[in-house]
């Protein structure tokens, strides 16, 4: 029986899942796997499995934000996942970091999802094995990582870019900024800490690649050639680090 929104089933889904937050990413990752098969693309989630060098490798998307993401985890764990990798964009709080990998090592839980499956205090903590492994793909990839702090919000125009909304409203983002720093936060998103804390709760062994598009307020971002490029570079890296990750468990 199919899952309710992505249409997948245990038939279908690899042990290995990529989750991309662009539904049209996922475009781009399934040019690099061997005998792509489309399983679904229902409303945001949209899904191949294939395989990247003779390992089978689901990649879906969870669009924005941390409830889809959590309908993508539930999803996916029914289907018989074992291994999931966020891949997507972050804004960096270092501004040295632009075009470089975040691969937090955890996640402060500032968004609601998460909170309805576990308290608060549940820490939202990544499989150390797979960020071991990310970092060296990334190394072997040619660019720098930083293996920080992630801080997952809800709000995007309330607390991480100013709007005419917020600018009518007085909301200060500098604030949102200077505190995180202060708590040795390295990037800030939108899904990390709700898809590491369900990881957990699944016996999921999960982590978080991340490229850093933009800094703090869009102060800088990636456009145009940049920015497909770093995209790209993401999708290589990831599909890298799990055939390095299967390697390496399969001995």
């Amino acid at each position: 029986m199919s899952t309710l929104y992505m249409g997948a089933d245990k038939e279908t889904v690899a042990k290995y899942v990529l989750f991309s937050g662009d539904p049209w990413r996922v475009e781009v990752v399934k040019n690099y796997l061997e005998q792509p098969k489309k399983i679904a693309f229902l409303r945001e989630f949209n899904t191949y499995t294939g395989t990247y060098k003779g390992v089978e490798v689901t990649i879906t998307s969870t669009g924005i934000g941390a409830p889809s993401a959590a309908i993508a985890m539930e999803e996916m764990y029914e289907a018989g996942m074992e291994v999931a990798v966020r891949m997507g964009t972050v804004m960096s709080m270092q501004d040295d970091m632009l075009g470089h990998f975040l691969i937090p090592v955890a996640a402060m839980r500032r968004e609601g999802t998460s909170s309805s499956y576990v308290d608060l205090s549940y820490p939202a903590v990544a499989d150390f094995e797979l960020v071991n492994v990310m970092n060296e793909t990334v190394t072997q990839m040619g660019k720098r990582y930083l293996n920080g702090l992630n801080c997952t919000m809800d709000g995007f125009y309330s607390c991480m870019h100013d709007s005419r909304f917020s600018k009518e409203w007085e909301r200060d983002m500098s604030r949102t900024f200077e505190e995180v720093k202060k708590l040795g936060v390295t990037g800030i998103d939108m899904e990390s800490s709700c898809m590491l804390t369900l990881g957990r709760l699944m016996e999921v062994k999960t982590c978080i690649l991340t490229i850093a598009t933009v800094l703090e307020n869009l102060k800088e971002t990636l456009e145009g050639k940049e920015r497909r490029e770093a995209e790209e570079l993401l999708c290589k890296t990831a599909l890298e680090g799990i055939y390095n990750y299967h390697m390496k468990n399969k001995r």
